[in-house]
């Protein structure tokens, strides 16, 4: 049984509860909270190599890495798994960070029982509304997003049994998903006196109230170097069946906040795989509408960051991005003056939100991560050496860009 039980009084003075983090749109290891503005992952040393050797130009579209943290499993005398983070010295260089164990950190985790064994890949897990309440009101202040019969199912989340996706989520449920999933890896696979290494990294969307977040996996090739001719074929395969191989670029996940509704909007990995070029032009027009109009106001400042990080990556000599994703984000909290009016008779699924001009420019943010297959000459983990810029994420940039600026153009 999967759960999360209280610390003791002991370990509270020195050890940090780990939440999953409810922002998890997209990818399939597990992150988690660590505190308001800092997130973990597991360590991945090819990715470390890279945040190590960060080029300067790059930083302002990456995570800021904060240090490495040891956690280790704790279980309780029912079973119940607890995932705890102990700070060493080499986050202290970084920075301090809050490791006290209040109100804010024991929330979900301390309330939830998982309802599922580590073995069934078909199990149903129920979360009450109580339980959910706490941590989103800490993750999206205001306006409460949670309703009482909040669902998922492991093999297919946002998806019902007959493959389609429902319109209006409450919240995402793909992190809570790949949290279960990473502590039944661990307690199958480790005993609780076993220590793992967490990356300590930025928390890019602890500045938005509402965060929507498009996960966008770039480039034309995502199996890094030292893939397996299994893995290998199996990805080669995804890419040529998804707008990887036509556009670049696919969808690997994707919440919206939805005013009329109050609801964020999610999508899947699995969604974007499906969608055809015209399929992934609409879905993207789809994130920059929020129920009521098209967000006009973050055309233009999307596409100046997406620029300049295309400036950047085509003077990055021997870099090769291989299954790395793209977050594009924005809040779903607008200023008043670029509120349009509410039509309740408006449905997304048919994408066609009304226009909203307004005359300041949205705080939008663009953010490269995942680096676990990242290559570049002088990486501690290179394989080989590539000559001049990934071209393959050039390509899904550029054609990014292009479809921005046809949205942008009305077309």
């Amino acid at each position: 049984m999967v759960g999360q039980s209280p610390l003791e009084p002991s370990e509270s003075r020195t050890a940090v509860l780990l939440e999953p983090f409810v922002h998890q749109v997209g990818g399939h290891m597990s992150m988690m909270k660590y505190d308001e503005h800092t997130i973990c992952k597991p360590l991945v040393s090819q990715e470390l190599s890279f945040y190590e050797s960060l080029p300067l130009a790059m930083r302002q579209f990456t995570p800021q890495y904060k240090g490495i943290v040891s956690v280790h499993l704790k279980k309780d005398s029912l079973g119940n798994l607890t995932l705890l983070a102990s700070p060493s010295l080499q986050t202290e260089s970084c920075g301090r960070l809050d490791n006290a164990i209040g109100d804010s950190s024991v929330t979900l985790w301390h309330k939830c029982k998982w309802a599922a064994s580590t073995g069934s890949e078909h199990t149903r897990v129920k979360w009450s509304h109580t339980q959910l309440t706490k941590t989103f009101k800490d993750s999206c202040p205001g306006k409460m997003l949670l309703r009482t019969d909040l669902q998922y199912r492991t093999d297919s989340l946002l998806e019902d049994a007959n493959r389609n996706q429902p319109e209006r989520n409450s919240y995402n449920p793909w992190g809570l998903h790949c949290h279960r999933q990473h502590l039944n890896r661990m307690s199958s696979k480790h005993n609780e006196n076993k220590l793992h290494q967490f990356l300590l990294l930025e928390n890019v969307v602890s500045k938005y109230n509402y965060p929507c977040i498009l996960d966008l996996k770039m480039g034309t090739r995502q199996h890094g170097d030292d893939a397996s001719e299994e893995k290998k074929a199996r990805h080669i395969k995804k890419c040529e069946q998804s707008t990887s191989a036509s556009l670049g670029v696919r969808i690997c996940g994707m919440q919206v906040y939805q005013a009329d509704t109050g609801h964020f909007l999610c999508k899947d990995k699995y969604y974007g795989r499906k969608l055809s070029p015209e399929g992934f032009r609409q879905t993207l027009r789809q994130f920059l509408c929020n129920g009521n109009h098209l967000r006009t106001d973050l055309l233009e400042p999307i596409i100046l960051r997406l620029k300049a990080l295309l400036s950047v990556i085509r003077k990055q000599s021997s870099y090769r991005f291989y299954s790395s994703s793209l977050l594009i984000i924005y809040d779903g909290q607008e200023h008043k003056e670029n509120t349009a009016p509410l039509d309740n008779h408006l449905h997304f699924q048919k994408t066609n939100c009304t226009a909203s001009h307004g005359t300041n420019h949205s705080r939008v943010d663009v953010r490269m991560i995942d680096f676990a297959h990242t290559t570049f000459q002088g990486s501690k983990c290179n394989h080989t050496t590539y000559d001049g810029p990934d071209h393959g994420y050039i390509f899904g940039l550029e054609n990014l860009i292009k479809i921005l600026q046809n949205i942008s153009e009305g077309k």
